[in-house]
């Protein structure tokens, strides 16, 4: 079968390494800075974003089906490393002005190809990465050049469940989906005991 021919069903279910983009993808793309009021002090603030819970539920559906989860950002947050850590992402790459030397190093770690590859994006700097990889996933909220070079479109946009829309996807797909969840909720499973279990302030 042509590649060409592929239906974004095809291009799910070859999916091995589900990348994310996180600005927009996985939160609504604002950035909040607070400042440091303190006089004297450096030109500093705290960055705050929002994440969708039901995102991180999913890449727990995800890390269960087997799939290995990245991030790779352009933007240095400790918001992202604290949220990476909760979820177990396997892959974080921040700082990233050009995505695909990120790739290349996935691509080396998980001994796979670029068909293997499933990404999530939302503006022109994933187009790159979009443009190459088996499967693109473009957000709701992304950009009309992004949404032209994806396979697929999530329903709902960055930071309100497009990460969980495109796990749904590739799951359903598969029709592991309803497998996945029954996994989850079993209480004997050690995994799901172990899913995004993060911090906050406590």
């Amino acid at each position: 079968m042509s590649a060409v021919m592929l239906s974004p069903e095809d291009r799910a279910r070859r999916v091995k390494v589900l990348l994310f983009d996180v600005d927009g993808v996985l939160t609504n793309g604002e950035i909040t800075i607070i400042p440091n009021i303190a006089p004297n002090t450096e030109l500093k603030g705290v960055e705050v974003k929002s994440f969708s819970a039901h995102d991180g539920l999913g890449i727990s559906l995800a890390r269960l089906a087997g799939l290995k989860i990245g991030f790779v950002t352009k933007r240095n947050s400790q918001v992202v490393a604290i949220r990476a850590r909760d979820l177990k992402i396997d892959h974080v790459y921040q700082g990233q002005a050009h995505k695909m030397e990120a790739i290349a190093k996935i691509l080396v770690t998980e001994g796979c190809t670029l068909d293997d590859l499933a990404y999530v994006g939302d503006d022109i700097i994933d187009l790159p990465v979009m443009r190459r990889v088996g499967f693109a996933i473009a957000t709701a909220n992304a950009r009309p050049q992004v949404k032209a070079a994806a396979h697929y479109t999530t329903p709902m946009s960055g930071g309100f469940g497009a990460g969980r829309d495109a796990i749904d996807f590739i799951l359903n797909a598969r029709g592991i989906l309803d497998e996945m969840i029954e996994q989850y909720l079993d209480a004997e499973n050690p995994e799901s005991q172990r899913a995004d279990i993060g911090v906050g302030n406590m």
